[in-house]
């Protein structure tokens, strides 16, 4: 492998630890729960999922488990109150 790829996998390696360093403007994912699959995600500073229970809450387990996983990769705007319960 030359030099120059070499250094870029370590960056990127060392990237991968500093998740601080990513910031989620806007994503979709497929979220597969256990009884359904739905699409949830977070576009134009606000939440989106296809479950029933989002369409009547405006937040379902499905956005909060992705905040928790995101937790340090998402805007400010992005983090609802109910993050304090997973601590």
């Amino acid at each position: 492998m030359q030099s120059s790829l070499i250094s870029k996998v370590e960056k990127a390696k060392r990237y991968a630890q500093e998740t601080d360093r990513i910031t989620f403007s806007d994503f979709s994912v497929t979220f597969r729960g256990d009884n359904h699959t739905y699409t949830t995600g977070y576009k134009d500073g606000k939440w989106h999922c296809t479950c029933n229970f989002f369409s009547s809450w405006g937040l379902c387990s499905h956005t909060m488990a992705l905040q928790k996983v995101l937790e340090n990769m998402l805007p400010p705007e992005a983090k609802t109150a109910h993050q304090e319960a997973f601590r």
